[in-house]
């Protein structure tokens, strides 16, 4: 069983991803030392991470502020607040999962902050020749969360996604229509890049995804490798 976001778009051969299960809240959150929240951090605030997609985003709202690279399990960063760092940008479904939502200042809006893909959700990974083994994890599949997150997905293979190239995607039903939200980052080294939302009525998810693959295929060799 694995986050899903940290699962490989392509599996090696002989393995499955037998189930997709429900999804926890996928945005990621800000976390300060003294609760304050994201209105209130000053313009020389120190805002730490280890994901390269929410450096890229956080330097192009806020280049006044320093990203401070903090790596180490969650319960390792948080430790690291009002020391090194002002605030965290860590994932809320961590803290959830936890029982430590209370630390949260500001859930940061997805549309902005894009989730890393499959965020939030899990992947039971079996033996595709274990029949046994995938009839028991489809007892906690949820059709809805594997449809949006196999669209993520596929976002991220197509662009490449890699440890040097940040990409965010996020699908999810918004007043009966699809919205598709993407964040391609310019680089592990200071890049930042501007996220992007598609909404649309009457067409199937992967139709839209096609869509959208075409048009950031077609505005540069920055977005498609």
């Amino acid at each position: 069983v694995h986050s899903l976001k940290d699962v490989p778009t392509r599996l090696p051969d002989g393995l499955v991803l037998a189930a997709v299960t429900a999804r926890e809240d996928p945005r990621d959150v800000l976390v300060t030392h003294d609760g304050r929240g994201l209105e209130a951090l000053p313009a020389d605030a120190r805002v730490g991470t280890s994901s390269l997609r929410r450096a890229a985003i956080w330097r192009a709202a806020y280049p006044s502020m320093a990203v401070v690279p903090v790596r180490g399990n969650l319960g390792t960063r948080l430790g690291r607040l009002g020391g090194p760092v002002d605030a965290l940008i860590v994932a809320a479904a961590g803290l959830h999962r936890m029982g430590q939502q209370h630390l949260v200042a500001t859930y940061l809006d997805p549309g902005w902050m894009v989730p890393a893909p499959g965020q939030g959700a899990l992947g039971v990974e079996v033996r595709a020749d274990d029949r046994v083994a995938r009839e028991r994890a489809a007892w906690v599949e949820d059709a809805t969360v594997r449809r949006a997150t196999v669209a993520e997905r596929r976002i991220l293979d197509a662009l490449g996604g890699n440890c040097q190239i940040p990409v965010g995607a996020y699908a999810r039903v918004a007043d009966g229509a699809w919205e598709v939200s993407v964040l391609v980052g310019a680089g592990a080294h200071g890049g930042s890049a501007k996220p992007r939302t598609w909404s649309w009525r009457g067409a199937e998810l992967e139709a839209g995804i096609d869509w959208i693959l075409d048009e950031l295929a077609g505005s540069g060799k920055e977005v498609l490798p």
